[in-house]
């Protein structure tokens, strides 16, 4: 059955999609690595308080903060190494 003429399956409106809230980044990698928000940001060295701020929309990273994120997001492990020999 095609989904445009399935009543119970139609295509999102623009409307229905403006009133979604997207899961931030942060929270989503922080989830993948099965840390707390404490746990991770003490590990990747990110204020608590900002990291709330991003998971929470009450903030976005900014343009240096997103690159961080994929950096932890693809070589977690290689990001701890280099924040612990930088201590």
């Amino acid at each position: 059955m095609n989904k445009t003429n399935d009543p119970d399956n139609q295509p999102l409106s623009d409307n229905d999609l403006k009133r979604m809230k997207r899961t931030p980044q942060a929270k989503i990698i922080r989830r993948a690595l099965n840390l707390s928000q404490q746990e991770f940001a003490a590990q990747f060295q990110i204020s608590i308080g900002t990291l709330r701020d991003w998971e929470q929309n009450r903030a976005e990273p900014d343009g240096a903060a997103k690159a961080y994120l994929r950096v932890i997001a693809r070589e977690p492990d290689a990001d701890r190494r280099a924040l612990e020999n930088s201590q």
